[in-house]
């Protein structure tokens, strides 16, 4: 996803600027020696902002915030409080969310805690936190069946990196609070790494290109990359941008190999080898994998040049 604007923040040089947020057409004025933050990573508008926030912007109203948790598969997060609005990401079921405001329309603002992603979701995705999670998936998508038979029509169906409060298990499932079954294959303890985030990214292939997304039912090249270092333990930003920020060492085209990654302005691909590489993208509608020199030459000829190539570990 392209940034909104560049990096996490940026000193100001001028007396005073405008930090916009995005998706109003209203500005926050911010002094000199003070910080324009990123909106996608703090919690400010033009009418309220965090508690934590106060001296670092100006707003009329600061508020603490509540956590809550996300109760369905997935949850949208929106730029603006509108179904119509565009979708900058997704909070999966058990994760936890900073509540700034609830509108009487249904629409809570707030803040992803695992990545710090602000924006508008629907209070109806959301509930005050229960019993901590302990488990999540594993696999592109996993049914939840009402007993120990796969024949029952499953109750859910999660997406991967959904939270699971899992209080027992047997040779075939894993069973939580409600008695849901989940295949034991496809769950893992939260504290469980994947060896190989490039083979998640594989179980991946073929998944619809979804801007905004960040499961099997529609991703995006940076939702992608983030599902799959998660799910390795490594801590991701959500934005392209931003993760070839914070993301890995420089590397070469001439040396590239398996898990690093390369970027363009707005898109980022993750590399199988020397020769291949796998990403979601609006080409092939899907995740795809291509040559690297096919990928290249094929976006170069779209207006776009490598930026950087940034290898992990």
């Amino acid at each position: 996803m392209p940034a909104l604007v560049a990096g996490t923040h940026v000193f100001l040089a001028s007396i005073q600027s405008k930090a916009w947020m995005a998706g109003t057409s209203q500005a926050m004025t911010i002094t000199e020696n003070r910080v324009r933050l990123d909106p996608r990573l703090h919690a400010f508008r033009p009418d309220i902002a965090a508690t934590h926030l106060r001296g670092k912007v100006e707003a009329p109203r600061f508020v603490e915030g509540a956590r809550y948790q996300v109760i369905e598969p997935i949850a949208d997060l929106r730029r603006a409080p509108s179904h119509e609005a565009p979708l900058d990401t997704q909070a999966m079921l058990g994760e936890c969310v900073t509540v700034y405001e609830i509108s009487d329309e249904g629409w809570a603002w707030g803040q992803i805690d695992s990545d710090g992603y602000v924006g508008f979701l629907s209070a109806n995705a959301l509930a005050a936190p229960g019993a901590a999670p302990t488990h999540r998936v594993v696999v592109p998508r996993t049914f939840g069946f009402p007993g120990a038979d796969i024949k029952l029509p499953p109750m859910t169906a999660l997406p991967m990196g959904a939270r699971l409060v899992i209080v027992r298990e047997n040779e075939r499932f894993a069973v939580n609070a409600y008695g849901w079954h989940f295949p034991l294959p496809h769950v893992a303890p939260l504290a469980a790494k994947q060896a190989d985030f490039v083979a998640v990214a594989e179980a991946l292939m073929n998944a619809p290109y979804l801007w905004g997304g960040k499961s099997s039912l529609g991703i995006d090249c940076s939702g992608l990359v983030q599902v799959s270092l998660q799910l390795a333990g490594i801590e991701c930003p959500r934005d392209s941008d931003m993760q070839e920020l914070a993301l890995g060492t420089p590397s070469s085209l001439a040396q590239l190999r398996r898990g690093d990654l390369v970027f363009w302005k707005g898109h980022v691909a993750i590399a199988r080898d020397g020769d291949s590489l796998i990403h979601a993208n609006a080409h092939h509608m899907m995740v795809a994998a291509e040559p690297v020199a096919a990928a290249i030459a094929r976006i170069k000829a779209a207006g776009s040049d490598v930026t950087s190539v940034k290898r992990l570990g």
